[in-house]
C-alpha cells in the first residue's frame, strides 16, 4: 500500500515539473515577442505605384498640361530675351551683338562637332538671305531640329556646360548651357506654357538661343507635314536636302526650299524690303563684311 502511495506522490510530481517547464519565462516571452516583430518588419511590404506629377491648370486655359519650364525676368520686350537664372540686367548693343556672335558660332560648332542636325529658322534664317549674318535689330536667334535629333539632345547633351574658344586674337572664351526642357517629349501644343523646346544660354548673362523641334504630329491624317509647338509647319520637301552654307563665319544649315519658307512666313516684302526699323540695306557694304 505504501507502495502505491509513494508511485502516485512521484507521478503528480513529475505532471507538475513537466507543466513548468513548458510555461515560458518573462524573458522568453520577450525575447519572443522581439523575434516576431523582427520578422514581421522583414517581411516584403507591396509598394504603391508612383504618382504622376500633378498638373495644374493654366488661368485662362481650359486644357491642362506642366508648368512653364523656361522663365526670363519680363518688364519689357527686351527682357523676355533673357533666361532669368543667368540674367543681370539689359545688355547694351554692343555688347548684345558681341554675345550673340560667340553664341551662335558657339551652338553651331558645338552641333557639328556632335553630328547633330540643326538649322536656321525664322528671322535668323532672314538675315542669312540677306547676308550671311543676323540681322541687327533682331534680338532672337531662332533654331530647328528635327524630333529625333531632340530625343537625342535629351537623352546624350541634355544639361552640357560647353567650353567655347575663339579663333580671335586674342582669343574669346565663355562657357554655354544647353538646356532641354523636359516637356520636349510632348509634341503637341498643350497648354502652351512650352513651345520652346530646348535653349543654347550664354552663362555670363542669360542670352539664348531658342531651338525648337519639328516632328510629324499626325502621321496617318498630314503625312509628310512637320510642326513645332507654335504651329508652324513644314513639308519634308521644304525641309530636305538640307543645304549647308556659311552663317558668320561658321559652317551652317538652311532648308531646301528656303525662299518659299520665308515668303509663307513674312510675305514677299521681307525679301525685297531694303529699308527697315531705321536699317538701310546697301548691296555694297554687304559685299565688303
Amino acid at each position: 500500500m505504501r507502495v502505491v502511495q509513494a508511485v502516485l506522490i512521484l507521478s503528480t510530481l513529475l505532471c507538475f515539473l513537466v507543466d513548468a517547464a513548458a510555461i515560458p519565462s518573462e524573458d522568453q516571452k520577450r525575447n519572443s515577442g522581439n523575434g516576431r516583430e523582427k520578422e514581421r518588419r522583414l517581411e516584403p511590404r507591396a509598394r504603391k505605384p508612383p504618382r504622376r506629377p500633378r498638373q495644374e491648370k493654366v488661368k485662362g486655359d481650359e486644357e491642362e498640361g506642366m508648368d512653364k519650364y523656361f522663365h526670363e525676368p519680363g518688364g519689357s520686350e527686351l527682357g523676355n530675351h533673357y533666361d532669368s537664372r543667368y540674367h543681370h540686367g539689359i545688355q547694351e548693343y554692343a555688347d548684345r551683338k558681341d554675345t550673340q556672335l560667340h553664341m551662335l558660332r558657339a551652338y553651331l560648332t558645338f552641333c557639328n562637332e556632335n553630328r547633330l542636325e540643326t538649322w536656321l529658322a525664322h528671322g535668323t534664317l532672314l538675315g542669312w538671305w540677306w547676308n550671311g549674318k543676323m540681322l541687327a535689330w533682331d534680338w532672337d536667334i531662332d533654331t530647328q531640329v528635327s524630333g529625333s535629333t531632340l530625343a537625342y539632345m535629351t537623352k546624350h547633351h541634355n544639361y552640357t556646360h560647353y567650353d567655347y574658344v575663339s579663333k580671335d586674337d586674342p582669343p574669346v572664351e565663355r562657357t554655354y548651357l544647353l538646356d532641354v526642357n523636359p516637356a520636349s517629349i510632348e509634341r503637341e501644343r498643350g497648354n502652351g506654357n512650352n513651345i520652346i523646346d530646348a535653349r543654347w544660354i550664354d552663362t555670363r548673362n542669360g542670352l539664348y538661343i531658342d531651338i525648337t523641334g519639328l516632328s510629324e504630329t499626325h502621321p496617318d491624317d498630314q503625312p509628310g507635314v512637320w510642326s513645332c509647338k507654335n504651329y508652324h509647319r513644314y513639308h519634308t520637301t521644304d525641309l530636305y536636302p538640307m543645304r549647308e552654307t556659311m552663317y558668320e563665319g561658321v559652317i551652317a544649315k538652311v532648308p531646301y526650299a528656303y525662299d518659299r519658307i520665308l515668303m509663307q512666313e513674312y510675305e514677299e516684302k521681307a525679301l525685297v524690303l531694303i529699308d527697315y526699323e531705321g536699317y538701310l540695306w546697301s548691296s555694297i557694304l554687304s559685299g565688303l563684311l
